[in-house]
């Protein structure tokens, strides 16, 4: 497809990992998944993707700090990010301080809202 993006889901949770390869099937999207702060930011330096979705809570590097430092890198500061949490968007309006044009989405969301975001972020 020629307007093939590439995502990456730092999700920790395998599960969830799942439902968003599900939810974002069929769009042709290239996936990359991470497991952890860490593990995207290894991820990173071998490819720059066009949008992140980031989860809050994660093992190793929790997503808000791995979001911070993400910004303050010139190569990854202008990455689109959708986070998304169980925890509702208020606990983390000093996020959207740092980038106003950061979406939040909370757990659960559907999948029309997810691509809905996504295509928005990536247009």
């Amino acid at each position: 497809m020629k307007n093939s993006k590439t995502i990456m889901i730092v999700e920790d949770d395998q599960g969830f990992q799942d439902i968003f390869a599900v939810m974002l099937e069929g769009t042709g999207h290239k996936i990359i998944s991470a497991y952890d702060g860490n593990d995207a930011l290894d991820k990173l330096e071998k490819q720059i993707p066009n949008l992140i979705i980031l989860d809050i809570l994660l093992e190793a590097m929790m997503g808000d700090a791995l979001f911070l430092h993400l910004k303050r890198v010139p190569e990854y500061a202008k990455i689109p990010i959708i986070v998304v949490s169980s925890f509702p968007a208020r606990d983390y309006k000093n996020l959207e301080e740092i980038d106003p044009q950061l979406v939040f989405l909370e757990k659960p969301f559907t999948k029309k809202t997810l691509l809905e975001v996504v295509e928005a972020k990536l247009s």
